[in-house]
């Protein structure tokens, strides 16, 4: 074929050249973007805007952007509320077969853009860029090559939406037109509209629709804008006719009626009630911040139906615990069921029960605390503030701290205050060295301990999103401390020989602290809860560890 007339076209190839996790609050409300590449925003949690020139565009969870190669934009947070954002670099390459003579290179729609596109209901993106993320250094050629097919999906998603612009195509009539009134409920719609889009006449998608939500469109409609302007009432500053106008009505003496008329009461008696009786939370270590409120939630949504006990705390009572398996038809189902008046969830774990904040704010209101873009303070200060117990968790804390700095005064006259502190887990899957979360919290923001020089850096670059990095064998000698604390996760059968054969291998054998007996076996049950009641334990025990023992 090197004589033919005829030569191959060839798109470009792409690459990740990057991923951040940029985290905006009220003390860092402004970020801005220019490079020199496409780059692609995905809203992992919260509100704000991007500002592109003479352009404004609304950010919001689930939202997406792509920006064309050398656009500079400005991210702004919204008031009230932290925004989460991931940000993707995307470089092009020619294909090295392409460039032989007479081959011809194709423009690709993401390496030419000249426009920003915008795509409002895109949590695929998120999730996967997410995942992109927490594996940017992946421990093995299997985790690259699983990053190199996640980036490709999120390409192959980007260039099916800019091509159809239809982001509901895969869905049926029916939910179809339901996930686009539960995405677009702050806009105009109308049962002409749905009824479209469903492909049924107007009163047939009404009888239809009852059915599948047991209420009218009109009456779904406005759960979904009510409990939308309850979040922002908890959740920012807005002016109540500002809330009404993103909530899609025309100005607040509408928004009051309809709110009155759904819940029974004014916008601002809620505000200065939010008395909320049954709530609902996705994962344990949110129900232990309720608990410690005074306030037993409904439904927790978790892997187990474990709970902290612990002097002054609640005792569960009435909780009806379902498993994260469980089908999220029937979470939906059981939600609506209690009844519940507010939902407290982090997005990660929303998305692996197979939900939405979207599909669930018809039943309640929701309260999106970020797992991992904050520490255990700030999620008992968000759920503390979203029912009106700021005053009780502020004491605490407050009382907490004491006892922190006590403890540290006390830890600073040990001869470990010199020294350097490493907190290995081992898993059945894998080995990890722990970060500033869990343990690490206790040992190196309550005590001030120091970690090795590796996690050191890691904890100063991303503060409390570092959790974890998992290692090989090879590379314990790299996050090396002078003392080595241990909690070992059985397998699934309770078994831990997966331990053993580390502490019997090489790599283990060979580290210093070892040999010089500088190692601490932990009950990885007693040091792993990420709650302020179990961090209070663990500064305990963490003071009879060190001030006890050295």
């Amino acid at each position: 074929m090197k004589n033919s007339e005829w030569s191959g076209s060839y798109f470009p190839n792409f690459a990740m050249e990057g991923i951040q996790s940029l985290y905006f609050t009220s003390n860092r409300p402004l970020h801005t973007i220019h490079e020199h590449v496409p780059v692609l925003l995905a809203v992992s949690s919260g509100a704000g805007s991007l500002q592109r020139e003479q352009e404004t565009y609304e950010l919001s969870q689930g939202t997406s952007v792509l920006l064309p190669p050398g656009a500079k934009a400005v991210v702004t947070a919204g008031p009230g509320q932290p925004l989460h954002i991931y940000m993707l670099t995307i470089s092009t390459q020619a294909q090295a077969r392409a460039t032989h003579e007479g081959s011809m290179s194709r423009v690709s729609m993401i390496g030419s853009a000249k426009n920003v596109e915008y795509f409002i209901d895109a949590p695929a993106i998120a999730a996967r860029l997410e995942e992109l993320f927490i594996h940017r250094l992946p421990e093995s050629e299997t985790r690259h090559m699983r990053n190199q097919i996640v980036f490709h999906q999120v390409l192959l998603a980007l260039l099916e939406r800019m091509e159809s612009g239809d982001s509901f195509s895969d869905l049926p009539s029916m939910e179809r037109s339901l996930a686009y009134m539960e995405g677009h409920f702050n806009e105009k719609i109308t049962t002409e509209l749905l009824s479209e889009m469903a492909g049924v006449s107007r009163s047939h998608y009404s009888i239809l629709f009852k059915q599948m939500t047991g209420f009218s469109p009109n009456e779904y409609l406005s759960k979904l804008r009510v409990h939308r302007a309850k979040e922002l009432i908890i959740g920012s500053t807005l002016s109540l006719r500002d809330i009404a106008l993103k909530v899609g009505y025309k100005d607040e003496f509408y928004l009051s009626r309809r709110f009155k008329h759904q819940t029974g009461e004014s916008p601002s008696s809620y505000s200065r009630s939010r008395n909320v009786q049954r709530a609902a939370v996705w994962f344990a270590p949110y129900a232990s911040h309720l608990f410690l409120l005074g306030v037993e939630p409904s439904i927790v949504i978790s892997e187990s139906s474990e709970y902290v006990r612990a002097d002054g705390l609640l005792t569960p009572q009435t909780v009806r615990f379902i498993h994260m398996d469980t089908p999220p038809e029937q979470i939906k189902a059981a939600l609506q069921e209690e009844n519940v008046d507010l939902i407290i969830a982090a997005k990660q774990h929303l998305r692996e029960t197979g939900l939405t904040a979207e599909q669930l704010r018809s039943v309640a209101p929701i309260i999106e605390v970020p797992w991992m873009g904050l520490g255990w303070k700030e999620h008992l200060r968000m759920i503390a503030h979203a029912i009106r117990k700021s005053e009780i968790a502020e004491r605490w804390l407050a009382d907490f701290e004491q006892q922190e700095r006590r403890a540290r005064e006390t830890v600073q006259e040990q001869k470990v205050v010199d020294e350097t502190v490493t907190i290995v887990v081992i898993k059945p899957e894998r080995l990890q060295i722990y970060g500033a979360r869990n343990a690490g919290y206790v040992l190196y923001h309550s005590l001030g301990l120091q970690p090795s020089a590796k996690i050191a850096q890691e904890i100063e670059h991303f503060g409390d999103e570092f959790h974890s990095v998992s290692i090989a064998r090879s590379e314990l000698k790299e996050y090396e401390g002078n003392w080595f604390l241990v909690m070992v996760f059985p397998d699934e059968k309770g078994a831990t020989a997966h331990a053993e054969r580390i502490f019997a291998s090489e790599e283990w054998q060979g580290l210093s602290a070892v040999k010089q007996n500088r190692v601490h076996v932990l009950d990885q049950e007693e040091w792993i809860p990420y709650n302020p009641v179990s961090v209070r334990l663990q500064l305990e025990r963490a003071l009879k560890l060190w001030a006890g023992n050295q």
